[in-house]
């Protein structure tokens, strides 16, 4: 499992329609935009360690401007997105291959629990749509940007 996550002071992301509309899928204030990519042999345990580690994080400023506050004691937000390409490897060629990133039929079941895990956690969770294509708006705070593997 790998997640990029950005923090931001606002994001949104919207789903393209086939007819070149977009709705809003998402949107949240002050949090992490999380980039999420499964592979095959994602497990509970990793989707569990996951959302530990993403609502433990202090990577909010304090009083002093040093990053000691985590998500819930800033009030903020996650914006959970699917992002296959997270998988993507560029070693060979012109084309990235994904075959490291798991099928539909793996990886939506495991995206949908690591949601669910954040939010029994009391995180508030706002999601993009699992294979839509989509246009990810965000305003990266610092900038703050984290790559976590598990």
């Amino acid at each position: 499992m790998r997640v990029l996550l950005q923090r931001v002071s606002r994001a949104e992301v919207r789903v393209r329609g086939d007819d070149d509309t977009s709705r809003t899928s998402g949107r949240i204030g002050r949090g992490f935009l999380l980039l999420v990519g499964l592979t095959h042999d994602d497990t509970e345990e990793r989707l569990a360690w996951m959302a530990d580690k993403v609502l433990g994080l202090r990577l909010f400023g304090d009083a002093e401007g040093k990053m000691n506050l985590g998500l819930a004691d800033v009030g903020g937000a996650l914006l959970v997105v699917s992002q296959f390409t997270l998988y993507g490897n560029a070693e060979k060629g012109r084309r990235p291959s994904f075959i490291d990133a798991a099928r539909p039929e793996t990886a939506i079941p495991l995206y949908e629990r690591f949601v669910a895990l954040l939010r029994e956690r009391g995180a508030h969770v706002e999601t993009g749509e699992f294979g839509a294509m989509m246009d990810v708006e965000l305003v990266n705070d610092g900038p703050v940007t984290l790559w976590v593997e598990r």
